[in-house]
């Protein structure tokens, strides 16, 4: 057994791992990172975020979704079969080459890439057994843990049974079943529920709240349930599932607390995820996870033990990619007292991939009325915006949330193509403390989507001037 030391050695090369690796050995760090996949990622390159934004656009271009909308084109999938190869080849794809950028910045970065199963046998010592049965032994001042989340699977859902699927493994499905239900709608769930929904799939989504996405200001959460019916999807929400089996004659079946069952082909469970810290060895370290496997952190992402830092969906919420990595680089410049990269700011988007996307930043109308702030809001449509016509995108909206009393900006949410991207400018002005005004005096290019900021704006400030 080798013995290799190091200044930071790093468990897990999702986004959190690859960024946290890097950001150390820019400052002339000795970094290792350890995978025990066979191909840096993690869950964000091979089973969540990318591939399923993969396979959004994939679905959206093979059932002719956006010509359906503009020009009353009706596609058929002649083949389900082949379609769901073209969507998994393509989603493949992206993975192995965002798998290979992210060897490539490793290696630039001169990181020592070690695949295998890590584990803490020591406050300062890592033990990785590879997949030819040897092990080589690491030293390290510090450690960063970066291993992820993987599907909550609880014993009244049988995912054992061939046509029972988590997120991960939904995409390894076969053929496009005609019925799908969809267990959780939460980002998951809903966004899977769109996807299949755009290629024919009749589906329906269980949820055991009243509403599907809570913390979305609760007017975007309408809208898009509103987007997602006119897509086809059912909806049976304020029940909670109770079992799922299979009948000998009829098939897989769901059954809800209320008695009812729901038939379906195939079934996704979306509702819950668990931290990856079972074999870490963390009894070594004097660090607990807590029940569900996630680690608590403070605001510099140091674990009960100070030389021990975490980022990422292994912490918990809220387990975006984007801010994944931002943690990871506050804790690998915390751990050696690098003053490059501090606290992450407050203001995190959020994105949102169904069909329309739907992405927000800031205040919502509830939590204003929450803290009691004064606001007021401004709304534009995409159906009263020229590029929006031009798309066909008429479901879409941009709402602003305005501080009455000083005017400035404080919430922003999108609904529509390209909410993810469009978010980003009322961030900005957020960012900057800007106020509406901004927008009003901003000169946008014609016709976008952007411009519709200056007509929310325009409505913010008519909702001002009827209090004077």
């Amino acid at each position: 057994m080798t013995t290799q030391r190091y200044d930071l050695v790093v468990i897990g090369t999702g986004p959190a791992g690859e960024k946290g690796a890097a950001q150390a050995a820019y400052f002339g760090k000795k970094v290792a990172v350890v995978e025990k996949a066979r191909e840096p990622g993690g869950a964000a390159v091979h089973t969540g975020t990318l591939p399923s934004k993969t396979l959004r656009e994939t679905a959206l271009y093979l059932s002719g979704h956006r010509a359906r909308a503009l020009y009353g084109i009706s596609v058929t999938l002649d083949d389900p079969r082949e379609s769901v190869a073209r969507l998994i080849e393509r989603k493949d794809t992206i993975a192995r080459l965002e798998s290979a950028r992210m060897r490539d910045n490793l290696a630039r970065h001169k990181i020592d890439y070690l695949q295998g199963h890590g584990r803490f046998t020591g406050a300062h010592s890592v033990e990785v057994t590879h997949a030819d049965g040897s092990i080589t032994q690491l030293e390290s001042e510090k450690f960063l843990i970066t291993t992820g989340s993987k599907p909550l699977n609880p014993p009244e859902i049988r995912i054992d049974e061939p046509d029972v699927y988590d997120s991960d493994e939904i995409l390894g499905l076969e053929h496009l079943p005609e019925t799908l239900v969809v267990l959780g709608a939460g980002v998951i769930g809903c966004e899977y529920a769109c996807m299949f929904a755009a290629l024919g799939v009749k589906v329906r989504v269980v949820e055991a709240r009243n509403a599907l996405l809570p913390f979305l200001d609760t007017e975007m959460g309408e809208r898009l349930r509103t987007a997602m019916e006119n897509l086809g999807i059912a909806f049976t929400l304020g029940v909670k599932w109770k079992r799922v089996d299979r009948d000998p004659e009829r098939g897989l079946f769901c059954e809800l607390v209320d008695g009812q069952k729901l038939w379906c082909e195939n079934l996704l469970f979306a509702a819950g995820r668990l931290g990856v810290t079972q074999d870490l060895g963390l009894e070594h370290l004097g660090v607990t996870a807590d029940p569900r496997g996630y680690l608590k952190v403070d605001e510099h992402y140091r674990t009960e033990v100070p030389h021990v830092y975490a980022a990422g969906d292994v912490i918990g919420f809220p387990a975006l990619a984007s801010t994944s990595m931002e943690q990871a680089r506050v804790a690998a410049c915390h751990a050696f007292g690098i003053s490059y990269k501090s606290p992450i700011l407050t203001l995190l988007p959020y994105g949102i991939y169904t069909i329309p996307e739907v992405s927000c930043v800031g205040e919502t109308e509830q939590s204003c009325a929450d803290r009691k702030i004064d606001y007021v809001v401004g709304r534009a449509m995409f159906a009263d915006n020229a590029r929006g016509q031009i798309t066909g995108d008429l479901e879409g909206m941009t709402k602003l949330v305005v501080h009455a009393p000083t005017r400035r900006l404080i919430g922003v949410h999108v609904i529509g193509e390209r909410a993810s991207e469009l978010v980003h400018i009322g961030q900005a002005v957020m960012q900057l403390g800007g106020t509406v005004d901004t927008f009003i005096d901003m000169v946008f290019n014609y016709p976008t989507l952007s411009e519709s900021f200056k007509y929310a704006a325009y409505a913010a400030l008519g909702a001002l001037a009827k209090r004077s």
